[in-house]
Order: C-alpha cells, then sequence, then structure tokens
C-alpha cells in the first residue's frame, strides 16, 4: 500500500509580511493569495521492518535509519524528522518517504511549506489523524516556525491546506480563512493576463524576514507604514477581484510592490528593480516579487495583447517566463494498493 499527498504552491497578491509575527499579535495581518497548479509531492510506504527511509528529489539526498532510535537533526532532511517526530511517526514501524516538488526552496512560491502540509497529510493518513484544514495548516506551522525556528510567516501552510483564492486574516489566537468565489470568467481572463516568471536566482527568505522583524521591533516608522498599507491593498485587491475590476487590480498590484519595499532593504536589488521597471515601460501595470523578496519567481499583470513584449524584455534581461494556472484544491491525500 502506497500511501499519497499533493499540496499547491502559491502566489500571494498583497499582505505579505502581516502574517511574521509579532505584528499579527500587535496588529492584525491579512494577505491575499491564491494556489497554483503546481504542488510537493509526498509518498508513504510501509515497511515490514523498521527502518524509516527518506528521500528528496530536489536535494538529491537519501538518508535512513531505525525507528527506534532517537532522531539526529543534522540539516539532512530536518523538516521532515521533525514532521515525523510531532505527529508520533517514530517508534513505529519503518516505511520509506519519498518527497518531490515543482519549484525549489527560495522560489516565493511557499515550496517548502507547501512540502510540510504535505508532509502533514501522509502522516494524517498513516496514523488516521482527525486533522481538518485548519489543523493541518496548524501543524505545519508549529513544525517549521517553533519546532526548527525557521523565520517566516503563516500564510503559506494555510494557502496550501485550503487551496483556491483566500483572503486570510490573522489575530492574536486564531487564523481565519475566507475563501472567496471568485467568478470563473475573472479567473481566466487573470491567468490570460499574468506574466509568472522565475528571475533566474532563489534566496533565503529568513534573512529577510528576520531584518523586517528586526525594523518592526525598532518601531521602524517606514516599515510599520509598509505593513499597513499591505493589509490595505489586500482587502481592495479582493474587492477588485470580486467585482472583476481587473484593471484596479493591476494598479494594486503595483501599489503593493511599492508597499512591499518598504519592509526591508533585502527585498529588492539592482536586478529585480531593472526587471520591474522593464516590464512597467514595455506594458505590465504592475507587479511584485511573489514571496519574501530577493529573488524567486515574480508576476506581473499586463493587458494581453502586450504581454508578450513583457515577456521578450525579461528574458533579454535573463528571466525566464513561465506558464500556470490557478488550482482551487489544497491538500489532497489517498491511498494506492
Amino acid at each position: 500500500m502506497n500511501i499519497r499527498a499533493k499540496a499547491p504552491l502559491r502566489i500571494s497578491f498583497a499582505g505579505g509580511g502581516t502574517d511574521v509575527p509579532p505584528y499579527p499579535e500587535l496588529y492584525g495581518g491579512c494577505v491575499l493569495n491564491a494556489t497554483i497548479g503546481s504542488f510537493a509531492f509526498g509518498s508513504l510506504t510501509p515497511r515490514d521492518d523498521a527502518t524509516i527511509r527518506l528521500e528528496s528529489v530536489d536535494l538529491d539526498l537519501q538518508i535512513e535509519f531505525d525507528s527506534h532510535q532517537e532522531v539526529l537533526f543534522d540539516g539532512k532532511l530536518d523538516l521532515v524528522k521533525a514532521a515525523l517526530k510531532r505527529l508520533g511517526a517514530l517508534n513505529s514501524h519503518g516505511f520509506d518517504v519519498f518527497l518531490h516538488t515543482d519549484a525549489p526552496p527560495g522560489s516565493g512560491l511557499g515550496s517548502s511549506s507547501a512540502l510540510v502540509v504535505a508532509l502533514v497529510g501522509l502522516v494524517k493518513e498513516f496514523r488516521h489523524l482527525p486533522f481538518g484544514n485548519y489543523e493541518v495548516a496548524r501543524q505545519a506551522y508549529v513544525i517549521e516556525r517553533k519546532d526548527l525556528a525557521i523565520s517566516g510567516g503563516l500564510q503559506d501552510q494555510y494557502a496550501a491546506a485550503f487551496g483556491g483564492f483566500n483572503l486570510i486574516e490573522f489575530e492574536r489566537d486564531r487564523v481565519i480563512v475566507n475563501p472567496l468565489r471568485v467568478h470563473p470568467g475573472t479567473v481566466n481572463e487573470l491567468e490570460h493576463n499574468i506574466l509568472l516568471c522565475y528571475t533566474g536566482t532563489t534566496r533565503r527568505s529568513d534573512r529577510i524576514i528576520d531584518d523586517q522583524t528586526e525594523r518592526l521591533n525598532q518601531n521602524t516608522g517606514a516599515t510599520l507604514d509598509g505593513l499597513v498599507q499591505q493589509k490595505e491593498l489586500a482587502v481592495a485587491m479582493k474587492n477588485a477581484l470580486l467585482t472583476d475590476r481587473l484593471t484596479d487590480f493591476g494598479e494594486l498590484l503595483h501599489c503593493a510592490w511599492t508597499a512591499k519595499k518598504q519592509l526591508s532593504t533585502r527585498i529588492s536589488n539592482p536586478a529585480i528593480d531593472e526587471m520591474y521597471d522593464e516590464a512597467r515601460k514595455h506594458g505590465a501595470m504592475g507587479g511584485k516579487i511573489t514571496g519574501a523578496g530577493g529573488g524567486g519567481f515574480m508576476m506581473f499583470y499586463c493587458e494581453f495583447a502586450k504581454k508578450h513584449r513583457v515577456a521578450e524584455r525579461l528574458r533579454a534581461l535573463g528571466a525566464h517566463p513561465t506558464d500556470f494556472a490557478f488550482e482551487p484544491s489544497g491538500l489532497q491525500t489517498w491511498r494506492n494498493e
């Protein structure tokens, strides 16, 4: 028997940073995002012995250990080990875990968190745990942010668990996922007009997030103002989506990028600024980095007739435009005999 899981990656439109502690506890956060048809995949196959074998295609790494041994956190697949430990999958019969994602860590598409959500899904099925989407996302957040102390926010885990278009609110002691009933024609038009491209480099988001957090703790005015704007823009862009005002959506995306750059000086760099400026010159209404910043993927909203010109210019600058589609479903698990 094989247990399978897949969790979607996401693109974020506005509100990123307001989901990073301590901001939600102090002021309440709000993020607008949507999942896309790229995934983190996992497979778990029970064994007849006590061996646990973990394999990551993306890291080209395979390790194994006895299920009754104390797990060693040594930098080799620690996310996987932490998930197995927290969810009580160790000290049992052995199993093989196989993992793969459609985008590498540092892509800005929430791939690491989606992978942890897929892992939680695998163990949930393996141990018949009574987890709904909220609990899956919470467990994934605790594994990443608490157990392993990896800097970051909360939006990626909830996006991967629930899927679709969501306005997600973060309060001191709870998270509220508001699914958006975006008209199918609006979704098609977004896919028609949004250009998603890889900048050519990945980045470590923790350094950018740590810098943002330090600025917030120091009460840096520009950072706090940028976060307030991010929340307001998330709501405004949500309203634009629900009323099919996509020209407004594209212009608000530009505002979201301007506000995002206030959070940390590490979010952009000369190469990213050049790509953004050239995209705007050639027809993009707005755009932004899809994650913490510093590299990974960028997205641009363009008039469709100008989208190919924007893509050509970005290719000339070393970027790699890519096709994508929105994904309405969140975490999915199933069994294969």
